[in-house]
């Protein structure tokens, strides 16, 4: 009976000129209608006068450069800063002072190469720059002051598989009025020297073919203000590695499962459990009191 009446609903259908599709379930002559792909958002363009005053990030240095490349760049520039120091004075002790000063911030900014091992444990893992390379994956750092023109900032240079490709810049927190020091304050001064950018959170990112860069707000963890530096195409092959060689999520012991939740899936029944901390006592080494 079923059956004729569906093919009574066909020829119905049909003398209607109705679709085949609307008169009962899908048929093997159906096709499933593919799912609209959401497009990302698009960045904020950012202007020639602006892509400009992004590039003067750059200090000389360049993307793809080596270790001894950016301590080569440094040295040069320390060159023309000192020879004006040393052209200012004809004191010979003064002169010497200043040779030996320079000679140090060169050996500084090379005693502070750093590879980021998986068996060592760094004194950056805990820092201003902790979120910005992971151990194993072949990256390594430099860091230098830059205290010269009044300025108070520090720049890391990070390299993947030797090559620069990530500058952070640790700015001089006296941009912002000491009572209105805030990421509102903050992007206002940013924004007003690079044009509006994607603000997520505490950060405002630029986006260039040739160049990104963020705004980081450090304010409540290190009472510091940021701008990170990097090339776009690196960035995906090195986020792509630190996935590929994250360590799994640890598992948490049957025993302590027995008594916390860490996912908040399980539920199990306390009059069944009841026995579970006396059983995380004894792991401990412990025995529980008796009632």
């Amino acid at each position: 009976m079923r059956r004729a009446h569906r093919i009574d609903r066909l020829v119905l259908g049909l003398m209607l000129g109705l679709p085949l599709l609307s008169l009962g379930p899908a048929t093997a002559l159906s096709k499933p209608v593919p799912a609209s792909k959401a497009k990302a958002p698009k960045a904020t363009p950012v202007s020639a006068e602006h892509k400009k005053a992004l590039a003067e990030l750059y200090a000389g240095f360049k993307f793809g450069m080596t270790k001894d490349e950016v301590i080569g760049v440094f040295a040069k520039q320390l060159d023309e800063r000192y020879d004006e120091k040393l052209k200012a004075t004809t004191d010979l002790a003064a002169q010497d002072r200043l040779r030996r000063e320079k000679k140090n911030e060169i050996a500084r900014l090379e005693g502070s190469y750093i590879k980021f091992e998986t068996s060592k444990p760094s004194p950056w893992d805990v820092s201003i720059v902790e979120e910005e390379f992971r151990h194993n994956t072949n990256e390594s750092m430099l860091e230098r002051w830059e205290n010269q023109g009044g300025k108070n900032q520090r720049r890391f240079f990070f390299f993947y598989e030797g090559k620069l490709w990530k500058m952070f810049v640790s700015l001089d927190v006296s941009i912002l009025p000491e009572d209105k020091k805030s990421f509102a304050t903050f992007r206002q001064v940013m924004e007003g020297k690079y044009g509006p950018g994607d603000v997520d959170g505490g950060k405002i990112t630029w986006r260039t073919p040739e160049l990104e860069v963020r705004a980081v707000d450090k304010l409540k963890s290190y009472d510091a203000l940021a701008l990170v530096i990097e090339d776009p195409h690196v960035k995906k092959e090195v986020v792509a590695l630190r996935e590929a060689k994250a360590p799994p999520p640890k598992e948490t012991s049957s025993v302590i499962k027995a008594v916390i939740d860490p996912k908040h899936t399980d539920h199990p029944d306390v009059k069944q459990n009841g026995n579970a901390v006396d059983e995380v006592i004894r792991a401990q080494g412990s025995q529980p009191k008796s009632n």
